[in-house]
């Protein structure tokens, strides 16, 4: 099981410009590779003898010339070019296999980040060491002790710099899952909102509504940066201000999904979410700020992977179960429901009810009343799978292992 640690660099001057240099050689490489790939596509196309484009063949040929044409390489560990070409590598994988677009050239100022491998870099306490510029302070002490550590990214957002260190963790996932039996497991239903997320256990999660409280203060930085001559040092000042701000806003919001997720999955064997539409309902031009601060896509995420790592189930409601619109006492569907009522009275049953929590007790007897979440079994037809490859079941459910061939 792989994890990764982010922590928060605290660096010098001269250890921020050493840092931004390796990023810039990061990215000259993967350019340059870029380019190369190009081109060797282009001329195997008019000569089909020409050796086939691959990261293996570029990283030796970026070795064979950088003494004589990249000298200022040297001044900087060999891994962050290296570690390049191998992402590139990646990425075409990637678009061959139709699970990205064709790689683009990368642009400097944004995403700025590089990659250390195994074996040239040592973490001791909050001490990380790395090749040419020796010790850089970390914020805080790496949390998986003891675990093999693959590689470091260090990035930067705004003005600051991270190190993300990707250890290799045993895999407890098939011991955590020998827990209570399918008769005592707890399930929770959890409705996702655009001001709270609601579980079916009561509990209540309130968005933090980052963007929509820095709103105003990002407008009035964004106007001062756009009325600064373009490449003078005042604009490049402020857009680190309004670069600090957005980093302010993607902080609280990932605050808030990871606490949440975590209190979530250590209170439930079982939790079950609705498949929402995310990519449609951001075409709501009313609505398309406050669902886009609720972090509907990280919630899934970041659920997705905790549950994995703690053996425990998500299961995935169908995107057409009327889980507001039907009444958690007696099963009625109302005909009519619009977003703006909050509460609404059973016609069957006259029960008053809180919408978003109705929703998510639906969702738990949705994942209750399904053989699937109940037994444990294996869904197929789960997740992103191709269609085809097994029976669809009664809910998409998300497992915590490989599926088997089909």
């Amino acid at each position: 099981m792989l994890r990764a640690h982010k922590i928060a660099l605290d660096l010098n001057n001269k250890q921020r410009t050493h840092l931004s240099r390796c990023a810039g050689a990061s990215r000259f490489a993967y350019n340059w590779a870029l380019a190369e790939w190009n081109a060797m596509h282009k001329a195997r196309k008019a000569d089909p003898s020409l050796p086939r484009p691959s990261q293996e063949l570029l990283r030796r040929n970026l070795n064979a010339i950088k003494y004589e044409q990249f000298p200022w390489m040297l001044e900087v560990t060999k891994c962050a070019p290296q570690e390049a070409v191998i992402d590139l590598g990646r990425a075409f994988s990637n678009f061959f296999e139709g699970l990205a677009d064709h790689p683009v050239f990368k642009k400097k100022g944004i995403n700025d980040s590089f990659r250390i491998s195994s074996g040239h870099f040592t973490i001791e306490g909050k001490t990380l060491t790395i090749p040419h510029i020796g010790a850089l302070r970390m914020r805080e002490e790496l949390r998986y002790e003891g675990a093999k550590q693959i590689n470091v990214t260090i990035s930067r957002s705004a003005d600051r710099w991270y190190a993300s260190i990707l250890c290799k963790l045993p895999d407890t996932a098939a011991e955590a899952s020998l827990g209570p039996s399918p008769g005592e497991r707890k399930i929770v239903g959890i409705d996702a909102g655009v001001s709270a997320y609601v579980a079916s256990d009561g509990a209540v999660y309130k968005t933090p509504r980052a963007y929509r409280k820095a709103e105003k203060g990002l407008a009035r930085a964004q106007k001062s940066e756009s009325r600064k001559k373009k490449g003078s040092k005042n604009r490049k000042k402020q857009g680190r201000k309004v670069a600090r701000r957005h980093a302010r806003v993607y902080d609280t919001r990932n605050d808030f999904t990871q606490k949440m997720t975590t209190d979530v999955v250590a209170g439930a064997d079982v939790i079950v979410i609705e498949d929402l539409n995310v990519k449609g309902m951001l075409k709501n031009h009313c609505l398309s700020k406050s669902i886009a601060d609720a972090s509907f896509g990280r919630f899934r995420i970041q659920l997705a992977y905790k549950t994995e790592a703690a053996g425990k189930t998500l299961v995935i409601a169908d995107r057409f179960y009327p889980s507001s619109k039907l009444c958690s006492a007696c099963g009625a569907k109302t005909k009519l429901l619009t977003l703006g009522m909050r509460e609404w009275e059973c016609e069957g049953c006259g029960a008053r009810h809180d919408r978003d929590f109705n929703a998510a007790i639906n969702l738990k007897r949705y994942a209750e009343s399904s053989p699937v979440s109940a037994c444990g079994e294996f869904n197929a037809s789960a997740g992103p799978a191709k269609a085809g490859t097994g029976q669809a079941a009664s809910v998409k459910q998300e497992p915590n292992s490989k599926p088997p061939d089909v």
